[in-house]
């Protein structure tokens, strides 16, 4: 008993243990590169030269690839993250933005901005499976946790376009407000976030119904309404809270994820746009576009720790499962 005792004076005596390190990749959209940062000491550890204007990326499940989408290049280029060499290209189509892996990781799908598609990928044989007609300006990914379905956003047309991955066929289109950007489902598939950067808005949609079931808006003081511009959003595992990238205002809303009301705004650097948790969720990182860093989030404290300079207008971030 005594020694049971001591074990748990010196427990106590050490405090909580130290948040793991992950890696953690940022694409560069105008530096064509992506920038390596280790998440425990929050510093650059590398630069990678990749193609031409990389935007979205993408971190297989097992975190042994980086799915890199070069916009301007018209293709996905894949990086072994061991050696953080170029291992080859896949067949993205034009101008690819934004992509959602199957939750197996065989198959990447990408949103052709340019040619109103998704091509879906397989990422082992290296050959398109399907080419996937949806609305204009296509943009964000989503996959539902169970891989049946993606969801792809239209910024033109202003819809969230449900597709089933076993046919490759529109099931339902969703009307949202103006420029969808970004799709995210809860982990329990419950729910879908659509984020709208010029209608203001985050549409809470019911996967199952595709009803849209509550409109997240924002307001914060001393900022225009029209800098108010949800992009990217994340959400915890159990779904008790969200975070929403606002665009040129600076600001990181968290919003509770059962009353869908905006408990907070954290400041960070100028223009964020995408996000990413480390796998213990105990960071969320930030791409600031203008201010060419990022911003690590203390998730339980909800304070921005830290901004790191990265490379010229960082765009996207995904964070290797070590």
């Amino acid at each position: 008993m005594r020694q049971l005792l001591a074990s748990a004076a010196l427990a106590a005596l050490a405090g909580p243990l130290p948040a793991a390190a992950y890696t953690v990749y940022v694409s560069n959209e105008r530096g064509n590169s992506i920038t390596v940062l280790d998440s425990e000491t929050m510093e650059v550890t590398e630069t990678i030269p990749v193609g031409q204007r990389p935007r979205g990326i993408n971190m297989s499940p097992d975190g042994t690839r980086l799915y890199i989408l070069a916009s301007d290049d018209d293709t996905v280029q894949v990086l072994d993250t061991a050696t953080h060499e170029i291992l080859g290209t896949l067949p993205s189509g034009p101008d690819p933005e934004l992509g959602v892996l199957s939750p197996d990781g065989s198959v990447l799908y990408v949103a052709n901005e340019d040619d109103n598609l998704v091509t879906a990928i397989d990422t082992a044989g290296g050959t398109v499976k399907a080419e996937i007609p949806v609305g204009i300006e296509p943009e964000g990914m989503g996959v539902s946790p169970d891989g049946k379905f993606i969801v792809n956003t239209s910024e033109t047309t202003n819809m969230a376009h449900f597709i089933d991955t076993e046919t490759n066929q529109i099931v339902a289109n969703v009307l949202v407000d103006q420029r969808p950007r970004f799709a995210q489902f809860t982990d329990d598939g419950k729910l879908l976030y659509v984020s709208a950067e010029i209608g203001g808005t985050v549409s809470v949609i019911d996967p199952a119904t595709h009803e849209v079931t509550h409109k997240v808006t924002f307001e914060v003081p001393g900022v225009p309404k029209e800098a108010l511009q949800p992009v990217g959003v994340r959400v915890t595992k159990d779904g008790s809270k969200v975070f929403v990238a606002l665009g040129p205002s600076n600001r990181v809303a968290v919003v509770n994820g059962e009353s869908f009301e905006v408990e907070d705004y954290l400041l960070v650097g100028q223009r964020v746009w995408q996000l990413a948790f480390t796998p213990d969720e105990k960071q969320l990182w930030t791409t600031n576009g203008i201010s060419n860093d990022v911003s690590v989030i203390d998730v339980e404290s909800l304070k921005v720790v830290k901004s790191v300079q990265v490379g010229e207008q960082p765009w996207g971030v995904a964070v290797k499962p070590d």
